[in-house]
């Protein structure tokens, strides 16, 4: 069967999202697709043999025989030769020994078990992914983030916390938050990327079949290995040890965590009741079927749809750490969905950069959002000043005005003025100290100095990966 559309495919990821934008699409197929898969193989094929030509096991042009034919095989061949024998790999080294001469056949997987070329070439082509497709993209999304922490350094904004207006924030110290968390796992995933090991160690990784080829197979494994820019593995058996792309995986899960909680918070903000943030609408977009008025944060809701569907994939990695003596096969059908998480977590970073890069910001709104509470917002400065001035039970007092204010319609700082044990404190207060209690959204902190502060620290720290 072959597909000729992507509404063939049985995956959304495929039919819909990923595979609905074409730019994503061409930059992931070289390395996710299975014909990707197939070409690393052969890839990892051609090093070999450059390798084994480099140890004076092979000659030259055996080994560029071999590679130049390694180059041409595609994965519909190689599929078709598994139907024939049962076996990928094998089928892969027979579609490429009928490229090469005779002579230069007998070089083609020699010394190597199928993982040594499995492991390796799914090391090199996660990496690449991560490295050219991933990281571009999240890097995108940090710069706007960074962008916005800056210009809304100063905008005041009600804190939340259990839903709740706690203390007065910047907008821009609220981005800051995912501008440092996000961050954090851009540096992580390309840490854990670049640690993918290769191998070539063998069928149970003591190198039986190298040691027959090379007096040092160890040297051989690194010249390997270097074709692709990979390090060998500290130890392997038939496959190479699986934390590495536990790493991988649970970098790429917290990551698309991260942005289903800034997607979330974006969604809150978007609410009718609250009205400080509108997800950017295209003239043409229709909200509801039937409900013509809506104006749905419908990106912002599909990264954290993402995020629920692929989360869980990261308790299959952890299962397929476990795999009996040597090697069994119990991961071997799991692992062929490994390369889902990275293409959904490339099409989170995409949509949701899209998304942050046309949002609309109601700065009104969030100022009259922080004086909307009677007062209640600066309750917690209230105590404190109280306290400071010589009341010696500022929060029990503070606490009363405020359940007073919810009942009647004055704020708790206009019963605080009127009430006489309060009064004398309060005239000790400072013109600054006032200030504070008189216009809520001065009450911040520091939040303008950390929103800028992480912006700057994140900038320099994400350098490589920001676009210019």
């Amino acid at each position: 069967m072959t597909f000729t559309s992507r509404f063939d495919a049985i995956s959304p990821l495929d039919s819909r999202f990923y595979g609905g934008d074409a730019q994503l699409y061409a930059a992931l197929h070289p390395y996710l697709s299975e014909e990707g898969r197939v070409r690393a193989q052969a890839k990892a094929e051609a090093a070999l043999a450059r390798a084994l030509a480099e140890e004076g096991i092979a000659t030259t042009d055996a080994a560029e025989a071999i590679a130049a034919a390694a180059d041409r095989v595609g994965a519909a061949e190689v599929y078709a030769e598994e139907a024939r024998i049962g076996h990928d790999v094998r089928a892969l080294v027979n579609r490429i020994r009928e490229g090469v001469p005779e002579d230069a056949r007998r070089f083609v997987h020699l010394g190597a078990t199928s993982m040594d070329i499995v492991d390796t070439a799914n090391a090199w082509r996660y990496r690449e992914a991560v490295e050219r497709v991933l990281l571009p993209r999240l890097g995108l999304l940090a710069s706007r983030l960074i962008a916005l922490a800056e210009g809304e350094a100063d905008t005041p904004q009600a804190g939340r916390t259990h839903g709740q207006h706690a203390v007065p924030i910047t907008f821009g110290f609220a981005i800051a938050e995912y501008v440092s968390r996000l961050g954090g796992r851009i540096l992580f995933l390309q840490q854990t990327a670049r640690a993918l090991p290769g191998k070539l160690s063998g069928a149970v990784g003591a190198y039986n079949a190298p040691a027959l080829l090379s007096k040092d197979p160890r040297a051989l494994e690194r010249r390997y290995l270097a074709q692709l820019g990979l390090g060998p593995a500290r130890h392997s058996t038939q496959i190479v040890e699986p934390e590495a792309w536990s790493d991988l995986a649970h970098a790429c899960v917290t990551t698309l965590g991260v942005m289903a909680n800034l997607a979330d918070d974006m969604r809150h903000l978007q609410r009718t009741e609250i009205a400080e943030i509108a997800e950017g609408f295209r003239a043409q977009q229709v909200g509801s079927s039937t409900m013509p008025q809506k104006r749905n944060p419908v990106s912002f809701e599909n990264v954290k749809s993402i995020w629920k569907a692929f989360m869980p994939r990261v308790i299959t990695t952890y299962l397929d750490q476990i795999s009996e003596h040597q090697r069994d096969l119990t991961n071997s059908a799991s692992q062929r969905f490994s390369g889902e998480l990275l293409a959904a977590t490339a099409y989170a970073a995409t949509r949701l950069g899209a998304s942050i890069d046309g949002i609309h910001i109601d700065r009104d709104r969030m100022k009259a959002n922080v004086g909307m509470s009677k007062g209640g917002i600066v309750a917690e400065a209230l105590y404190v000043l109280l306290a400071k001035h010589g009341h010696r039970d500022a929060h029990e007092a503070v606490r009363h005005l405020t359940l007073e204010a919810d009942r009647g319609s004055r704020s708790a700082l206009e019963l605080a003025g009127q009430d006489p044990e309060l009064r004398p404190i309060l005239a000790k207060l400072t013109p600054e100290e006032r200030k504070v209690l008189d216009q809520p959204e001065e009450y911040r902190g520091l939040a303008s100095d950390v929103a800028k502060d992480v912006a700057r620290e994140w900038r320099t720290k994400l350098a490589g990966v920001l676009p210019e």
